[in-house]
């Protein structure tokens, strides 16, 4: 799905709203920019940084839900929901940065060297246990692909080297990936 850069800004405003409606105890809000995309299904995933730092990162690797629900669903489950952290608090809302990326459909992989650093994302399925990392951790930490592999398997809570085992699927997709501070000058954090 190519999204124009007005649906990605109404993506990411809906996205912040969404989790400022949440800390208010409020019901989503409405999102004002109309679009068919908005509509269709779609996996995608919601990340929060404070500076370089993660501040929480949660998605929906299957297309659930529309788009636009998928994005306001996943973004309060980013700031309220990720265990790693504590819930997002209202003074810390300005500070936080939102990044939106929104998934292809999986595609099974059956030749590893196929797998582009970068732009490739990861599913590793055993069955019991699923891990998922976006195409950007890869880059951030320099990895390779079998170290990218290793870790999407560790992410599953399996062994590092679990992606060779025969009864293990491992998929790709490939992830259209925005955020705030590409339109910086737009307001879009509501300063």
């Amino acid at each position: 799905m190519k999204l124009t850069n007005e649906e990605k800004k109404a993506l990411l405003k809906a996205a912040r709203s969404s989790i400022q409606s949440a800390l208010e105890r409020k019901p989503f809000p409405k999102i004002e920019y109309k679009s068919d995309k908005f509509d269709q299904p779609s996996g995608v995933f919601v990340t929060l940084r404070i500076g370089e730092d993660l501040r929480g990162c949660i998605g929906y690797v299957e297309p659930f839900f529309p788009l636009a629900k998928a994005v306001q669903e996943a973004a309060v489950k980013a700031a309220m929901e990720d265990t790693r952290f504590m819930p997002v608090t209202p003074a810390e809302l300005k500070s936080i940065t939102i990044e939106i990326s929104v998934l292809s459909p999986l595609s099974e992989l059956n030749d590893t060297e196929k797998i582009e650093i970068g732009k490739h994302g990861l599913v590793i399925d055993s069955g019991f246990r699923r891990g998922l990392l976006l195409p950007q951790v890869a880059t951030e930490y320099n990895w390779n692909r079998e170290q990218f592999l290793n870790h999407t398997a560790i992410k599953a809570g399996l062994p590092p080297d679990a992606w060779k085992y025969k009864e293990v699927k491992i998929f790709s997709f490939d992830v259209e990936k925005f955020e705030e501070s590409e339109f910086q000058g737009e307001n879009h954090k509501g300063r």
